[in-house]
This record gives structure tokens, C-alpha cells and sequence, in this order.
């Protein structure tokens, strides 16, 4: 639009505060009082109309296209001002590329730009766009680089804790080894010590008996040596007979019972061992775990609390809920894990599609779950798709099985205090699935199995 549009006609100057009449014509407020006063009446200055207002309401859409054009000619004169040269008053329209500002054409043929290259400001725009465009690239990237910094140190940080932890969990079993050994040596000793002792009895009797004899045999030598004729052999052989020493006894079981202490001793070993061994069905992925859901050493309890650390922001971990999930997943058979929540004020136990995004809040879109909140003191069952299901348990629940029967489509609760069946779920999976433990308070923890032993006869047919 043209400045004449936008003219008042009395000080013929752009519109300040316009005001439009009932002719509808539009003045500058102060320009109309100033006319009014000098006329003596109220008319229009343009078509001399007498206005019926004495306070005429202000064109707002004027002013404000007044408004508009005022502060586009003051940023087309700053523009026109911004491209001369502040030496030669000419437009800049050349670039230095040496000296990284703009210059005028008197400015490159002068001896501070003469031998500098130069080109066409508008390719330095462009070129500075690219520069613009090419730093936030650069920012960006340092971005994702500082990520990669801080995952590397994480890594490096579980690397050692894992390390020490692998390390700590084999002492154990190396003590375990180093106690049995050693008191399987001393049960060695101990029955090597019971039958030396015995031995060593034996040995005594038979040495006391070897000197009787001994003796014997010197005092017949000399009656034999004395006698002159054989008138005292037949008393001699009386009392030969007569101390004639009983053939030792012969005791079974004198001899270290070795098959005892080796038989199957690597077996035996490791049947003592169960006595300080757990296994426990699922264990938790702490790469899965939300900032605030602490983990136990053994991987086996979650826990809600403030967050001491900085973790990765890796993809699996969970961002809006105190989650975590089990380390392996499950796409065939049949599958129990038991889960002690006595003491959790809010948590739900189930499974999840793997598939599922861990960072926004529709998580739980894909989840087959047993939930229980302590404000409302309800338990129910929640499934994609359906509306929540209440259940009424007789009493509180302290320790939950959860069954997946993955092939028949079945995801099964038992009370394990009381042995009793709280809900089946089914639906025909055909994604893996995961283990899920939501925990908003007190641990959460998953119980170990019982571990046994079954040895098979194998029969040999001839």
C-alpha cells in the first residue's frame, strides 16, 4: 500500500491514534480537537459533515495498519542504511572473504581489500546460512557426542561393578570349595588317625607277645645247653605247650575306606554347595530400569527411590513410570516367577510386549498385568484393550506367582500364601514378551526356586 493511504489529511503525516467519524472518515485524534477548537464546531476537516460524537471511537484497524507500515519503512531504511559503505556511501554488495566482512566496490579496489577475494554479498548470505546451518549440525552432533561421552563412562562404571561383583560372588565359591576340602581332609585325617591308633595297639600286642616268646625260646636254649642227657625235655615240652602264644586275630576294616572319600566326590561336592546357591527364575535388566527404581546387587529387587546417580538415556529404559523389566524374554512354553510385594503401597506384576516404547505414557497399552493401590485398597486386572477388572481377594496379598503359558495364551496369578487362584488372562500372543514389575514404594522382590536333584538309573539291555 502507499504512503498516501496511510496520511492523515489534516497533517497530512502517517496516522497517530485515528479516529473514524460518523461520515466515515478517519483524522488523527489530536489533529481532529485541534480543527474542532479552531473551527468552533464539530465538523468533519474533509467533508465539513458535523459529527455527532463529541469523543469519536478510534479506528483500531487503521491504526494498527499504520502501525504495520510505520515499522516496515523503518526496517527498509535500517536495511538501506546497514548496505552503504560508512567510507564511500555505496551499497555493499561484495563480501572479503580474508577479512569476513562486507565491502563496496570503491572498497575492493582499494590497497586494504586489493588483493583479498571477494565475492557477491548475496553468495555470502548464502554461504552464511550454510554456516548457520552447518554450526547447529555442529551443535547438535557435540550434543549426541556428550551422550556418548557420558554412556562410555557408564559402561565403564558397570564393567567394574559387574567385575567386582563376578569377582565377589566366585570367593564365595572358592571358600565354599576351601571349607569342603578342608573338611573333607579332616575327615581323612580323622579316620586315618582312628585306624593308625588301632594298628599301633595291634602292633604293641604283638610286640609284648614277640618278647614272651623270645624269652621262651633263650630259657629253653640254656636248659638245653645245661642238660646232660634228655631226662628234662619231657617237662621242657609241657611247658612249651603250655605257653604257646594264640594266633593273632584278624580285624576287618583296618584299612582307609577310600571310596568313602572319593566316590563321586565332585557330585557330593555340589550337592553341598545347593545349601548356599539360589536360582531365581527372572532377574531384572537394570538397563530397563527407571532413574528412580533401584536395583539389588543380585538383581533380584526394585526399589523406588530419589535418584543419586546420572543414567544413560538409553532406548529400553523406562522414562514416565517406575518400571523395570526381566532380563530375558519369552516367545514359547511355560514360564513362573514368584514376586514377594508385601510391603509396596502401589505395584503391578505381568508381562509386556517387547515391541512397546519405554519412554512415553501409553505403556501400558501392551501390558497383561495384576495391579494393587494402596489409597484405594483395590487389586485388578488390566489388559490392552479392555476395561479394568476388579478383584476382591480375602485377604492381602504378600506373595503373587506369576504364570505365563505363552503357547496357550494365558497369563495366570495365584496367591501363593494361600494357595489360591486370583485370574487367569488370555489372549493369543505373537510377540516376545517380557517380565514386568512396577514398583512405587517399598521393595519389590523376586523369590528364588527350589532347586533339586534327580539322579536316572540307565538300564542296560543285553
Amino acid at each position: 500500500m502507499r504512503k498516501e493511504e496511510f496520511s492523515c489529511p489534516v497533517c497530512c503525516d502517517i496516522f497517530r491514534d485515528p479516529v473514524l467519524l460518523s461520515c466515515s472518515h478517519s483524522v488523527c485524534r489530536t489533529c481532529l480537537q485541534q480543527f474542532w477548537e479552531t473551527k468552533g464546531s464539530q465538523e468533519c476537516p474533509v467533508c465539513r459533515r458535523r459529527s455527532s460524537k463529541s469523543d469519536p471511537p478510534c479506528n483500531r484497524a487503521l491504526k494498527n495498519l499504520c502501525e504495520a507500515f510505520l515499522e516496515s519503512r523503518s526496517q527498509r531504511a535500517s536495511a538501506e542504511f546497514e548496505v552503504l559503505c560508512s567510507l564511500h556511501n555505496e551499497k555493499l554488495k561484495l563480501f572479503c572473504l580474508e577479512d569476513q566482512q562486507p565491502v563496496c566496490v570503491v572498497c575492493n579496489l582499494s590497497k586494504a581489500h586489493k588483493n583479498h577475494n571477494c565475492c557477491p554479498i548475496d553468495e555470502a548470505n548464502k554461504l552464511k546460512t550454510s554456516l548457520e546451518r552447518l554450526q547447529q549440525n555442529l551443535k547438535a552432533l557435540e550434543e549426541v557426542k556428550q551422550t556418548c561421552d557420558e554412556t562410555a563412562a557408564h559402561i565403564k562404571c558397570q564393567a567394574q561393578h559387574t567385575e567386582r561383583q563376578i569377582k565377589e560372588e566366585f570367593e564365595k565359591l572358592h571358600q565354599f570349595l576351601r571349607d569342603e576340602e578342608s573338611a573333607r581332609i579332616a575327615a581323612l585325617k580323622e579316620e586315618e588317625e582312628q585306624k593308625s591308633h588301632m594298628m599301633r595297639r595291634k602292633i604293641e600286642e604283638m610286640n609284648g607277645e614277640i618278647e614272651s616268646l623270645s624269652d621262651q625260646i633263650r630259657n629253653l636254649q640254656k636248659e638245653m645247653e645245661s642238660s646232660a642227657g634228655g631226662a628234662t625235655f619231657p617237662q621242657t615240652k609241657d611247658r612249651t605247650v603250655q605257653h604257646t602264644p594264640k594266633e593273632p586275630e584278624k580285624v576287618s576294616a583296618l584299612l582307609i575306606n577310600v571310596a568313602k572319600h572319593l566316590s563321586s566326590l565332585k557330585f557330593r561336592v555340589w550337592e553341598n554347595m545347593q545349601k548356599i546357591l539360589q536360582y531365581t527364575p527372572v532377574t531384572l535388566d537394570p538397563n530397563t530400569a527407571h532413574p528412580h527404581l533401584h536395583l539389588s546387587d543380585d538383581l533380584t529387587t526394585a526399589e523406588c527411590r530419589p535418584q543419586t546417580s546420572l543414567l544413560p538415556d538409553n532406548p529400553e529404559r523406562f522414562e514416565v513410570y517406575p518400571c523395570v523389566l526381566g532380563s530375558e524374554g519369552f516367545n514359547s512354553g511355560t514360564h513362573c516367577w514368584d514376586v514377594d510385594v508385601g510391603g509396596s503401597e502401589y505395584w503391578a506384576l505381568g508381562v509386556i510386549r517387547e515391541s512397546e516404547s519405554r519412554k512415553g505414557s501409553s505403556v501400558w497399552d501392551s501390558v497383561w498385568s495384576l495391579h494393587y493401590s494402596k489409597s484405594s485398597n483395590e487389586y485388578w486386572i488390566s489388559c490392552p484393550g479392555q476395561a479394568d477388572h476388579v478383584l476382591t481377594p480375602t485377604e492381602k496379598l504378600q506373595r503373587v506367582r506369576v504364570q505365563l503359558d505363552w503357547d496357550r495364551g494365558k497369563v495366570t496369578f495365584t496367591d501363593l500364601i494361600t494357595s489360591s487362584h486370583l485370574h487367569t488372562i488370555t489372549h493369543t500372543f505373537t510377540d516376545t514378551v517380557f517380565p514386568i514389575i512396577y514398583s512405587y514404594s517399598s521393595p519389590v522382590r523376586l523369590l528364588p526356586a527350589k532347586i533339586s536333584v534327580m539322579i536316572e538309573n540307565q538300564s542296560v539291555v543285553c
